[in-house]
């Protein structure tokens, strides 16, 4: 059948289909002329000149084009790598704005926009090659966009009450024994009912995935080396859910199969957030393959030397980075960012190497316009936004310099509490920060606890189970003698490298885990855990698992019993945390009485029960502390205006090695303190010890104690109907 050729819209961009056909369009400023190519299923190629050009954009609308139709451009212009232009018709390119792409990169030599068989020649990218890749690479895929949402809605979790929980959409399912075999390590898998039980019984709000978007699963460095990409931190499509991810592995699925795994998430009460990378691509630098940007429009969609536009800048580690300072590539980024908002319905996103989006000529700027956009975008800036706030650019660590809307992944919490629980210097002014809500960071421009996601491990370094079982890093499975990956964890072993049969070793690590976990969940801000730390997942010592797509990363569900004691552990912590608001304050803590108990609302003790002194702030070496969280003097009311009051609480942290006594401080000694949580005895304890006055409590060595008296001071018997009464169960059930 002869095609029709109509000249189409140059918005929106991408592949639209409207029932009867389908219009394309496809932004590059410097092409000298663009063709759509069409591919049947014997992969046939048709090549069909774009007719019309509008604000640099290539667009023609083809009737009859219906959903399922594959597709890619060639793209015709100067080859000029010296003024940062590749153009190379020879090279198939995937749509940026695709909602599904089908398949994977074949890795090989025609995917290369120069001749490989030149190198090593340091000078070969300058050459263009004259081989066809067409069958190397994955075609776009026209899709139907329709879907029955039913009754779907968001959760709109507040953040206050916020608890993440990172993982892999594959690493989670692919040996879940009650998944189905034929769902394992797809879309479908994650919304089962035996995975999303899982999330629902630990009591986390929001599953924050990794990168969804559609990647480079197969870069050359990898294949050599009988590897591949698992992390997916390549993107080649910033509308397209991966492919690989797909149970059914029909063309354009993957798009309906991920809308119905929200779906049933949403059901559950549970929050998506992706992690999005759009500092750089999976093209890398001059000696990666051209697959899309580089070949639509090299020197409008990456950050160019300036001196010499053949060579990338590179603040990513990565080869390459976005050109956020054109206006075509936020517009990429928000299009992208709105689209998974309002037709794939996520939640909210975790920016990888945000500081890379901040950079508009090379530092840093908090005022930049990929700032400002989605600050007064109407459906963004009502997201959940996170920023892992570093790249690897000069100047790129920017901890607490994020602006209003944002929350950040806190390295410095992460750092600090490593520190305190492995004994290591550590100053008690920082531990009290980090415990508080990193006031510090974050209360100057006007933020809240929220702003600070914290954290002890995540998918990049040692899992929790690893933190306390190796000193060094051991990633020979990656191909690379154990170079790749952090040199410096902030780890112990507790006395042995790795596996051990030592029951004291193994004791003492099972319990700096309950360590780890608890201070996470005590803590102000927003609490994240990684992924099968519930239960004690270990890589084996690795710490950079990103092209380890096999047990080493996948969840093993087959539990020991300790395992599984961990696990309960962590429910019941989750679920204490949740009862409890003196946990998970909106507001910070003012250090002083608000409502009338007489006592102030935070209080930060000696192991002799006198407060902590000025000079005392500075101490590295101070490893035991006490702290008094007042439940009765929270500021913030419930959502229905309803003053909040909550039992009263006394932590004591005890990091060093010896058994450290700790008195009740003489201000809290006419009120009865029940042990509730104590982590050598294995966690929560029903009916525990009660002490007062003059009694002194003893908190064995690297442990930690939880103490509670229900409603203590004046509200103890409060009638009043404004006030919402929280009372504590001495075991979280």
């Amino acid at each position: 059948m002869e095609l029709q050729i109509w000249p189409g819209k140059s918005h929106p961009l991408g592949a639209t289909w409207d029932g009867q056909g389908t219009n394309f369009a496809l932004f590059s400023e410097n092409a000298i002329r663009v063709e759509l190519c069409l591919f049947d299923e014997d992969e046939q190629e048709t090549r069909i000149p774009l007719p019309e050009v509008s604000n640099f954009v290539w667009h023609c609308y083809i009737p009859g084009i219906h959903p399922g139709q594959r597709y890619g451009f060639r793209v015709y212009g100067r080859h000029q790598p010296e003024q940062g232009q590749r153009f190379n018709v020879n090279k198939l390119l995937i749509d940026p704005y695709a909602k599904a792409i089908a398949g994977d990169v074949i890795h090989s030599s025609e995917i290369f926009g120069y001749p490989v068989e030149q190198m090593p020649d340091v000078d070969c990218d300058l050459l263009r090659s004259k081989q066809d890749d067409a069958q190397f690479i994955p075609k776009a895929v026209v899709i139907d966009p329709s879907f029955d949402w039913e009754d779907d809605r968001f959760p709109n979790t507040p953040w206050y009450q916020t608890i993440i929980y990172e993982t892999h959409v594959k690493g989670l399912t692919q040996q879940h024994p009650d998944i189905p075999p034929d769902l394992r390590g797809t879309y479908a898998g994650l919304g089962h009912p035996a995975a999303i039980a899982h999330l629902q019984s630990l009591g986390i709000t929001a599953i924050e995935l990794l990168p969804v978007h559609h990647f480079n699963r197969y870069p050359g460095h990898l294949v050599g080396v009988g590897l591949h990409n698992y992390w997916g931190y390549d993107s080649l499509g910033y509308f397209a859910p991966y492919a690989g991810y797909s149970a059914s592995g029909v063309h354009g699925q993957q798009v309906q199969e991920f809308k119905q795994m929200v779906k049933a998430l949403h059901k559950a009460g549970i929050e998506v957030i992706l992690d999005v990378v759009y500092n750089h691509t999976g093209e890398g630098n001059q000696f990666g393959p051209t697959l899309s940007l580089r070949g639509i429009d090299n020197a409008v969609y990456y950050r160019l030397s300036e001196e010499d536009p053949r060579y990338y800048i590179d603040f990513t580690g990565c080869g390459n980075s976005l050109n956020v300072r054109h206006p075509q590539i936020l517009k990429l980024i928000m299009d992208s960012l709105r689209y998974w908002v309002l037709e794939m319905h996520v939640d909210g996103f975790r920016f990888d190497l945000a500081s890379a989006l901040a950079r508009e000529l090379y530092e840093v700027d908090s005022l930049a316009a990929f700032f400002d956009i989605i600050h007064q975008d109407p459906v963004l800036s009502v997201t959940k936004l996170i920023a892992e706030p570093w790249d690897l650019g000069e100047g790129g660590y920017q901890v607490g310099n994020f602006p209003l809307l944002w929350s950040e992944w806190n390295g410095k919490y992460r750092d600090t509490m490593r520190d305190f629980w492995r004994d290591e210097p550590c100053r008690l002014g920082e531990f009290a920060f980090r415990m508080t809500g990193s006031s510090d960071l974050y209360e100057f421009n006007g933020k809240l606890p929220h702003a600070s996601i914290n954290f002890i491990t995540c998918h990049d370094g040692f899992t929790l189970r690893d933190l306390v079982s190796y000193n060094q890093k051991h990633n020979e499975a990656n191909g690379e003698d154990n170079r790749d990956g952090e040199s410096y964890n902030r780890s112990w072993n507790c006395g042995a490298e790795g596996s051990t049969d030592d029951a004291e070793i193994l004791q003492l690590r099972l319990r700096q885990q309950r360590n780890f976990l608890a201070t996470l969940m005590l803590s102000q801000g927003v609490p994240m855990m990684l992924g099968g730390d519930e239960f004690g997942r270990s890589q084996k010592g690795n710490n950079n698992g990103y092209c380890q797509d096999n047990e080493i990363s996948w969840f093993d569900w087959n539990l020991s019993a300790e395992n599984a004691e961990l696990l309960d552990f962590t429910r019941q912590l989750i679920q204490f945390r949740r009862q409890h608001p003196v946990f998970c304050r909106r507001d910070w803590f003012q250090g002083r009485e608000i409502h009338g108990s007489g006592v102030s609302d935070l209080g930060w003790f000696n192991p002799d029960g006198t407060e902590v002194r000025d000079d005392d702030w500075h101490e590295h070496s101070a490893k035991a502390i006490g702290i008094f969280l007042n439940g009765e003097e929270l500021r913030t009311p419930n959502a229905q205006g309803k003053r909040v009051v909550d039992d009263s609480f006394l932590l004591f942290f005890n990091a060093q090695p010896d058994l450290v006594e700790f008195a009740i401080p003489s201000t809290l000694q006419q009120q009865s303190w029940q042990v509730t949580l104590d982590t050598k005895a294995g966690g929560f304890i029903t009916d525990g010890p009660v002490y007062g006055k003059s009694d002194c409590v003893p908190v064995a060595g690297r442990s930690l104690i939880v103490l509670h008296c229900p409603l203590c001071f004046k509200t103890a018997n409060c009638a009043d109907e404004s006030v919402q009464v929280i009372t504590c169960a001495t075991k979280a059930d």
